[in-house]
């Protein structure tokens, strides 16, 4: 049997609507068949359509004129007012004002607590809340509310609120409360028209008394949803778990002792057996199941596997009710992966979209005098230099990019101006572009107005402004900016460029966009927009107890205590709020799935205790706990898979064969080594060039203090030349001096941005004396200096090249042709030694032995006060021979197909970069 009429409305919701719609025909039949002078205030406008629908239908007249059908909100801005509404942008600018110039809050972020408080007197506005005239009575009436003698605290805060109140109060201006205020007053004032008000949940006290004041005029009739539920045999259950009276007695329940939890069992079970004998076809087993999920994947799979399940069986209106926006945004790429696209009624928060994300970046660069990644991740949004083609914005962000890391420029937009004019002249125009913009907000403080226009020249020079503009979400955020400068434009309040960034974040979390042009038969919502609203099919999601009812936000200013003395709502309020959506949405719609996880983290994770009470009754009456049984077989079964991206049931070792038009014909020492530790390392880094970039150092590492060791030894074995001669002229501390001199020279640049650069000035120093004493040592030996920092390129075979720079040459005095190559390393000779124990496990020296057809190789440890000659145990030119000959033979290998497998050892795998993409951790 189906559970939706031919008209498409499920039959839970036809009932009630038909219900309806009889009581208001009925209490006008006099004025059929126009109803144009009746007023129906409905709690969305979803209602209208099916109401109208049932309105003709029970009328059963050939024509119906049909009421006037409206929102109170609505309803009021209908009615114009003769003085204009002050915006909240201005209001708060003048809070802010306030707060600086009393300096209340030091330090404090000034714009969040100007929100609180507009908030705080917009509610004290709309409940008809008034203070006393003076503090000391205000004070008095917090003492009484908080049960508490008077403190700083209490003091401070009833100075903040008792003073902004009446500043704010005495300006004269009409805020949106107050205006709201007014027109509702002035209905009540003009009213003729006979209402009838369609009721979910309480209204606010403003609004009650409208309705009151109102009623003095004419005629106002209330249906209650709540009401109509309690009245329907297959919503007893319901009711009796979720409805007005069930509130009221759970209100009253004290304290959970032993006797009271043994009482409220038995009353449980015998309201249990009441509702079994008087409401025999209550049960709700086919209209309410509810899903027990083991964490989040498993929720978001059942889910998304049920939402599929429901348009295969022909149903065209379904919700997904989301108290867990990170579940929901789960099941919304689950089910786009299975094409099924999702109306998202709740919207995106602008500042999360990527259109504010570009202009943020924007300014963050100019925070951190564009800091190079700030900056690299401006210049990456497609929105900057729209007005150029795609292909050249990604070629001009990918030159800029290297060249950045090249350098290792950090930040300074001058800095990268240099570096392209020497290296990169084609990035002039985009890094002019990005300069010309920056002067346009480079003031140190305007008005909100003088920012927002500095700041819409600037994202017109970047072509930001056009990229917005052709986007839907960029088109609402620049109505918002052009909106904000209408409303600020007589404000004179100065305010420095953080200030007002910090404002424009506010701003930018305060707005939603929604994508209107998705069609689609499933719907995104959130449990206040389905009052009234009629579906094929609904998915609760996430109703743990954490998400059902909702967290509160904790309010800054007073306690509840305070708040219910005030005559402000209360956390109660608003839970019993959430409570009403749901037995509204329960009692009108036919086919509910409430899924939740009841492990998170292998820990239990309560359902919510709205469902809990109903889980519970309808097991105690009817037999049945609700539990969805069925759906979890389904799901392995019925995932969506694609077929090209599928892995296999097993992993392996993966051994690729390199292809031959990708085989490298150059090699160097660092790729060969990479070669012997790992083959599968050297093809992802050298064959496919998948290395990593080379990163921009922000802080001073072990390679730069390398780098500069390097560069220290170049310079001075260059200039100075036969120690043993000059240490007769100018002795070895002449020497040293020397060394400290170059060294000073290198390190300064260094030394002028980075304060820890001296600590690695001061360990190279530690050096000196014990390089000296080996240099002077070499050349006792009969070594001498030869060369330094030497390039080579050297053919190895016909389409093999090997190529490289040796940190020096060292040639024997009394025969030159004898050779011996270093390499300078800031490493323990310990290290060194285990390196070279393994013949052709390191093959640096080799490889450089090999070039320079060297007798000798040695690493020249340098680690503090030690500076030590590190050799090879092996013969150095068999090494080299058989290391050459081992290469030769692997590309060789290489070029008729023979693997390479990713056979590296731990030691080798624990710094490897390419780990991630032989995933050793699956197939080990």
């Amino acid at each position: 049997m189906s559970n939706t009429e031919n008209s498409g409305t499920p039959r839970a919701a036809a009932v009630f609507f038909e219900q309806v719609a009889t009581q208001i025909l009925e209490q006008h039949a006099h004025a059929l068949p126009d109803l144009r002078e009746l007023v129906i205030i409905l709690p969305n406008y979803h209602v209208a359509v099916p109401l109208a629908q049932h309105l003709a239908r029970a009328a059963n007249l050939p024509a119906l004129l049909l009421p006037q059908m409206v929102t109170i909100n609505d309803w009021a801005e209908s009615v114009p007012l003769t003085q204009s509404i002050t915006p909240d942008t201005c209001r708060a600018t003048t809070l802010y004002q306030a707060l600086r110039e009393r300096e209340w809050f030091p330090g404090a972020d000034l714009w969040g607590i100007s929100s609180e408080l507009l908030g705080l007197l917009d509610e004290l506005t709309k409940h008809h809340v008034p203070l006393p005239q003076s503090e000391e009575d205000f004070l008095q009436q917090l003492e009484r509310a908080y049960q508490a003698k008077r403190n700083a605290a209490m003091q401070f805060e009833a100075r903040v609120v008792h003073e902004l109140w009446y500043a704010m109060s005495a300006s004269g201006e009409l805020d949106a409360a107050r205006a709201y205020q007014q027109r509702l007053a002035l209905l009540a004032q003009q009213a003729k028209s006979p209402l009838i008000v369609l009721l979910t949940s309480d209204f606010s006290r403003l609004e009650m008394r409208f309705l009151q004041a109102y009623g003095e005029q004419a005629t106002v009739n209330m249906i209650d949803l709540r009401v109509l539920s309690a009245q329907q045999e297959n919503c007893a259950l319901l009711h009796a778990a979720l409805g007005p009276s069930a509130r009221e007695k759970n209100h009253q329940r004290r304290d959970d002792n032993a006797d009271d939890v043994h009482a409220e069992v038995l009353s449980l079970r015998a309201q249990a057996q009441r509702l079994h004998a008087q409401f025999p076809q209550a049960a709700l087993g086919s209209r309410l199941r509810l899903f027990a999920a083991h964490g989040l994947e498993q929720e978001a799979r059942a889910a998304e596997v049920q939402v599929r399940r429901w348009l295969l069986a022909g149903k065209t209106s379904i919700a997904i009710v989301a108290q867990d926006r990170l579940a929901a945004r789960r099941v919304r790429a689950l089910l786009e992966r299975a094409e099924v696209q999702v109306r998202d009624e709740t919207g995106w928060i602008l500042s999360t979209m990527a259109v504010s994300t570009v202009l943020m970046r924007w300014l963050d660069a100019l925070q951190s005098d564009f800091y190079y990644q700030d900056m690299l991740d401006l210049l990456k949004s497609p929105y900057m230099f729209a007005d150029q083609p795609p292909a050249e914005r990604k070629q001009m962000v990918y030159q800029l990019e290297q060249l950045l890391r090249k350098h290792g420029a950090v930040a300074h937009l001058e800095v990268f101006f240099e570096l392209a004019q020497n290296e990169a002249p084609e990035l002039g125009s985009p890094l002019a572009r990005l300069r010309q913009a920056a002067d346009e907000l480079g003031k140190k403080s305007s008005t909100i107005h003088g920012w927002l226009l500095a700041l819409e020249r600037s994202l017109n020079i970047l072509g930001v402004y056009a990229g917005l503009a052709a986007d839907a979400a960029g088109e609402k955020l620049l109505q918002a900016v052009h909106t904000w400068q209408q409303e600020l434009a007589t404000d004179s309040t100065r305010f420095s460029r953080a200030e007002w960034r910090h404002w424009l974040a506010l701003q930018l979390d305060a707005i939603t966009w929604r994508d209107s042009s998705i069609d689609s038969p499933v719907l995104l919502t959130h449990l206040a927009a389905t009052r009234w609203r009629k579906f094929d099919a609904v998915l609760l999601l996430g109703c743990d107890a954490a998400h059902l009812p909702s967290a509160d936000k904790a309010a800054v200013w007073f306690n509840d205590a305070v708040r219910d003395t005030l005559g402000l709502p209360v956390r109660a309020v608003y839970r019993a709020q959430q409570r009403d959506d749901l037995l509204c949405l329960l009692a009108l719609n036919d086919t509910v799935l409430a899924t939740w996880q009841a492990s998170k983290s292998g820990e239990a994770n309560l359902l919510s205790p709205y469902l809990e009470i109903l889980r519970g009754l309808h097991q105690l009456a009817y037999g049945d706990d609700l539990a969805e049984t069925e759906l979890a077989a389904l799901l392995d079964n019925a995932q969506v898979r694609n077929a090209a991206a599928a892995l296999p049931a097993a992993a392996s070792m993966p051994q690729p064969v390199a292809p031959q038009s990708l085989i490298p014909q150059r090699i160097s020492a660092s790729g060969y080594n990479s070669l012997v530790a790992c083959p599968y390392q050297y093809y992802a880094r050298h064959v496919l060039h998948l290395n990593e970039l080379d990163e921009v150092r922000e802080g001073i590492e072990k390679r730069d203090f390398g780098d500069w060791v390097h560069q220290i030894l170049h310079r001075f074995h260059s200039q100075y030349i036969e120690y043993n001669k000059l240490l007769i002229n100018i002795g070895k501390a002449g020497l040293e001096q020397a060394l400290h001199d170059i060294s000073a020279e290198v390190f300064a640049q260094a030394l002028q941005r980075d304060y820890w650069a001296r600590a690695w000035l001061l360990r190279w120093q530690q050096s000196i004396p014990a390089y000296i004493d080996a240099q002077l040592k070499s050349e006792a030996e009969g070594w001498r200096y030869q060369n330094g920092e030497v390039p080579f390129e050297l053919p190895l075979t016909e389409d093999l090249q090997m190529r490289g720079r040796i940190d020096r040459i060292d040639v024997q005095a009394e025969a030159s042709h004898v050779v011996r190559v270093l390499d300078y390393k800031t490493q323990e000779a310990r290290v060194l030694v285990n390196k070279l124990k393994q013949a052709g496990e390191d093959v640096q020296l080799p490889f450089y032995a090999h070039v320079f057809e060297a007798t000798e190789a040695a690493f020249i440890s340098i680690e503090k006060n030690k500076v030590l000659m590190v050799e090879p145990p092996q013969d150095v030119a068999r090494l080299a021979h058989a290391n050459i000959e081992r290469l030769k033979l692997v590309f060789a290998q290489m070029r008729e197909g023979v693997p390479l497998p990713a056979n590296g050892v731990d030691a080798v795998c624990a710094y490897c970069e390419m780990r991630g993409l032989c995933r050793k951790v699956e197939w080990k």
